[in-house]
Formats: structure tokens, sequence, C-alpha cells
């Protein structure tokens, strides 16, 4: 059975990008997603490629049906991101989304630790350089800070696999225990999936990259960790825990901030946190759910994150403040944008009503009830400030004079496709499903379901209504976690880096004025006794005379006599003290 390594159209479409005229990148950019999608398609569970590496066997590609999942997904929102960034003629973001994009399918088909590792550390380096490349102050900043996240969340990852191996002796990346080398695994995968508090570089560095990067960015990194973890570590109790808090950490700060990206960004962090929950039920259903929602959250969320950036892109504005009364001027990205938000507050017809409510269902059937009942309130919230709150502000708020610039075609075209498989998950929810980890046994167009999800929503929009004066956006910057770090940093550089490079400053000038002086006494070692001083220093030829001249060494010297003299000096002291200390 043939497996070829999946990734593979897409790290070859980044090294060959470069050596493309700049007409042909774009269709370079949207033929190595098709090619990688094509080669799925040719994919049977149960296949591997495996390559004997010093005395360990590397799975390179492991083929299930978690993995192809995954995979289909990434695969399919690479392609929809290249359509929508089909104008861009920057090197730099093609090929770094292609590499970013390769390196996720790289992962979730890793069979082995050190194979899931490097894949894991390139995309680290890709989606960092795609920050970089919106070439702006802010990008980067947040894309350092971005690196240091997920460079210590990869050297405490490659921490854990060393350990892993010397107990077990093995490479194999399958279920894991909790204990030991399992904890630092678990914090390197923690760390991607933005796990409270490892989750502060989401917010910070996605709104700062480009448009087209920013779509890229909310579908990889986080997911690929999800799939770590539902390989790794289903059933882990401190799962369930940490991804409630998730879905409801996230809603929280999305309904304060005033950045439509931040906003989008937040809510990242809180969906993940559904299918965070699902792994720590760990039950098929929990997995099913958790599976389900990855896979339709990479696809309202990319939908998400191009209209939003289509608004910024059209008009240079990204905040609430700033925006208003687009309704006239951007009426398709509302109605794009509306299918991604009704998708992920769980509306029916659309594709988050048949994933999101699967993991609240499972959490009902594993006995889970305040999971069941705080995953809805995250939802409330959800719909809240995605569906309600950034739409209302941003089309329907104060009028402003705002100008708008044309959109390219592509990015339309982006927005309608994924409008269209967001849609048809969410009306054929059975097809959907036959492509998850285990058969799903979920029906999720009941009439009480139905009923109970309709109720959620007018109360929702009734309490947005009544309250809308309060929702009203503030012109300020929401600090989270990163608050630490921010009000440290002038601390820390004030007291930390500037005080260590002034104090090196120092004793390198110590040392060039110690150097100066034994070069001068090198010269003229006799200068040691010259009491009276002249010999260095410059002086003046007379009490009226300013003109100074240069030390002449030669000047100074003393004769051979007076050196002599000290010498004999020396011998008669010593001869003194022989004769002093020597025995009677």
């Amino acid at each position: 059975m043939i497996n070829p390594i999946p990734a593979t159209p897409l790290l070859v479409g980044a090294l060959v990008m470069p050596l493309l005229p700049r007409a042909l990148r774009p269709w370079l950019f949207v033929l190595a997603p098709v090619l990688a999608f094509a080669l799925l398609t040719q994919l049977e569970p149960g296949a591997t490629l495996t390559w004997r590496f010093l005395s360990y066997d590397l799975v390179l590609s492991r083929v299930d049906r978690l993995s192809l999942a995954f995979s289909y997904v990434f695969t399919l929102v690479a392609l929809l991101g290249a359509i929508y960034g089909f104008h861009l003629r920057d090197l730099g973001q093609q090929v770094a989304a292609l590499l970013y994009a390769g390196a996720a399918v790289g992962v979730v088909f890793a069979g082995d630790l050190l194979t899931l590792y490097v894949f894991w550390e390139i995309m680290a380096v890709a989606s960092a350089w795609l920050i970089f490349t919106a070439h702006t102050a802010q990008s980067g900043q947040a894309g350092i800070r971005y690196l240091f996240f997920h460079l210590l969340g990869g050297g405490v990852l490659l921490a854990g696999i060393i350990w892993q191996v010397h107990e077990s002796g093995s490479l194999a990346f399958n279920r894991l225990d909790s204990a030991g080398p399992g904890w630092l695994i678990l914090f390197g995968f923690a760390v991607n999936a933005a796990i409270p508090p490892l989750h502060p570089w989401l917010a910070d560095a996605y709104p700062e990259a480009p448009v087209t990067g920013s779509v890229f960015l909310s579908a990889f990194t986080t997911k690929a960790a999800v799939y770590a973890l539902a390989r790794g570590f289903p059933g882990s109790d401190l799962l369930i825990v940490a991804g409630t808090l998730m879905a409801l950490y996230g809603v929280v700060f999305a309904i304060l901030e005033n950045d439509i990206r931040r906003i989008l960004s937040y809510h990242i962090v809180s969906q993940v946190g559904y299918m965070v929950a699902g792994i720590g039920i760990g039950t098929e259903a929990a997995l099913n759910g958790a599976t389900a929602h990855a896979f339709a959250h990479i696809l309202y969320k990319g939908l998400l994150f191009m209209a939003a950036g289509a608004v910024v892109h059209a008009t240079g504005r990204r905040k609430l403040t700033e925006l208003g009364d687009l309704i006239g001027s951007l009426p398709w990205v509302l109605v794009f944008y509306m299918f991604g938000a009704l998708s992920i507050s769980g509306f029916p017809l659309l594709s988050g009503f048949v994933s999101k409510w699967l993991v609240v269902h499972a959490a009902e059937l594993d006995h889970h009830d305040w999971v069941a009942v705080l995953l809805g309130v995250a939802s409330v919230g959800t719909f809240l400030s995605v569906g309600l709150k950034l739409p209302y502000f941003t089309w329907f708020g104060p009028r402003r004079a705002i100008r708008t610039d044309s959109i390219p075609l592509g990015m339309y075209s982006a927005m309608a496709l994924a409008s269209a498989i967001n849609l048809a998950i969410g009306l054929r929810p059975d097809l959907f499903y036959r492509g998850l980890f285990f058969v799903a046994d979920y029906r999720p167009y009941t009439s009480l379901h139905l009923m109970e999800t309709a109720e959620l929503f007018a109360f929702t929009g009734l309490a947005f209504w009544f309250f809308s004066r309060q929702m009203t956006p503030k012109a300020a910057l929401t600090l989270d976690v990163d608050w630490f770090y921010r009000k440290a940093a002038p601390w820390l550089r004030r007291n930390v880096v500037i005080a260590v490079n002034d104090f090196f400053a120092a004793m390198d000038a110590l040392t060039l004025a110690g150097a100066r002086q034994l070069c001068r006494l090198g010269a003229n070692p006799l200068s040691l006794f010259d009491f009276a001083g002249d010999g260095h220093r410059r002086f003046k030829r007379g009490p009226t005379d300013a003109k100074i001249r240069p030390y002449d060494p030669n000047r100074y010297r003393r004769p051979v006599g007076v050196a002599l003299l000290i010498v004999l000096g020396f011998f008669v002291l010593l001869l003194g003290l022989g004769l002093l200390l020597s025995p009677r």
C-alpha cells in the first residue's frame, strides 16, 4: 500500500514558489492545496510510511480516520485561504502560508514523537514568519512575543519527548500517561492550544498579521494542538476543567474587546475550549464532538477572519470605535460574515449547530451536567459578541467619514465558498459525521433541541437590544495575562537590560583605559619614577603659550645610570635582608 507524505505538495510548493515568475505564484498558491487534497483522497486508513533512523523506526505518515479528518479540513482551508489571497504578490506571505499549512498536515500524520516535533517547530517558525510579513512595528513586536511562547512550548515538548524515550525506549506517538514526561508533553501541547494562562500570544499576534495571513493562522496552530491532545491525552480530567474554563474565558474577553480581529481571536480560545473539554471527557461521542467541532470551527472561523480582513482591507480600520455604517458600501461582506457568525453561535442549518452541540450532548451523556450548562452559557456569550455586537457596530453603528477601497474578487469568492460549505454541513450532518473518528450516533434536528436553541437566540437578542448602550465599545486596549509582561517590560528593560548593558560598557571603558596606561608604561617603564609627574602629561611651553605639545616618550627617558642605581639599590636591600634573616 503506497503512502506518500501527504504534506509533500504544500511543502514542495513553498520551496518552488521563489523560483517562479511573479505572475505564476498565485496559481501555485492555489494548486498546492488542490494537489494535497487530491492526494488525501488516495489514502486508505491503516497505511503507514516508516523510516529507520539510528535505532528508531520513525513513522512519517500514519493514516487513520482521525488524521484524515483533520488533514481534509486543513487542506480545504488552505485552498480557501489561497483563493482569498489570490491577489497577493507578496512572496513572503505565499511561502510562509504554504509552509505553515504543510507543517500542520505533517503534524496530524506523524506517527512518532520526533516527526511530530520537527513539523511542530516548522509550524511555529512559519506562523511567526507569516506575522512578520505585515511589516509593521506592531507585527514585529507581536511576532517576537509569539516566538517566545512557541519556543518555550517547543523546548518543554522536546524535554518531555527525550524523557519519554529514556523511560520507554520508544518514540511512538499514541496515548500517553499524564505523569512524568507526559506532563511536559502536555504542557507543550497546551501552549499551542492556547489554554489559559498560556494563551495571550494568540490575541496579541493574530490581529497584527496581514489579512490573508490571519486566515491561515486561525486554522492550524490551535487545531493541530487539539489533534495532538486527542491522540495523546483523551479522557484526562484536567482537560475537562481546562476546556470549560477556556470556553467562558474567551467569551468574557471577547465581549470587552474593541478590535474586531481581537474579538475573533478570543473566540478561538473559547471555541477550542469546547474541543479540549470533549477530549477530556474522552468518550466516543465526546471525541466525535471535538473532531467535528474542530472541522467546523476551522471553516467558520476562517470565514469570520476573511470577512473581518475584508473590512480591514477596504477601510484600513479594525476597531469598532472607528467603524460604523458600512452596510451601504460592504453589504455582501456582512452577508458572508453572518454565515460565519451564526455558525459559531450554533444556529440551526449551519455547521456549528451540528458540531458544537454534539460536545454538549456528549457531556450530558457522561453525566457532566455542569460542563454542559457552562458550555451553553459560553454559547450565549458567543452569539452576543460575534453575532450581535461586532456586526451591529461595524455595519450599523454611527455614521463616520470612511472611504472604502474595492475588495478583490478572490476575497468574495473564498467567502462565498466557505459560506456554502458551512451551509452544506448544517443541511447534511449525516454526510459530515461519516468522516469522523468514530461513527456518530447523534441527531441534532430534534424538536426539543430546535426549540431550546430558538429560545437561547431570542433571549440573547432581547438582552442585546435592551443593553445595547452598555455594550457600546470603548476605545481602550484590554489587557489579559499579558498585563504581567507588558507592565513589567519597562522595569525589566531599565533594571536588567539597560543596567547590565551600562555595566559592561563601564567595564569595557575601564579595560581600555587600563590597556592604554599599560601601553604607555611599556613605552617608558621609568616613568613610574617620574615624581614630578611631567612624564604623563601634556604641558605648556610657557605661562603664556597655550599651544599643547604632543607627548614624546624619548623626551622623558631617564639616563642609564638611574636604572643602574635602582638595580644596585635593590641588590643592597636584598643583601641586607639576607644578612638579617640568616641563622647565626
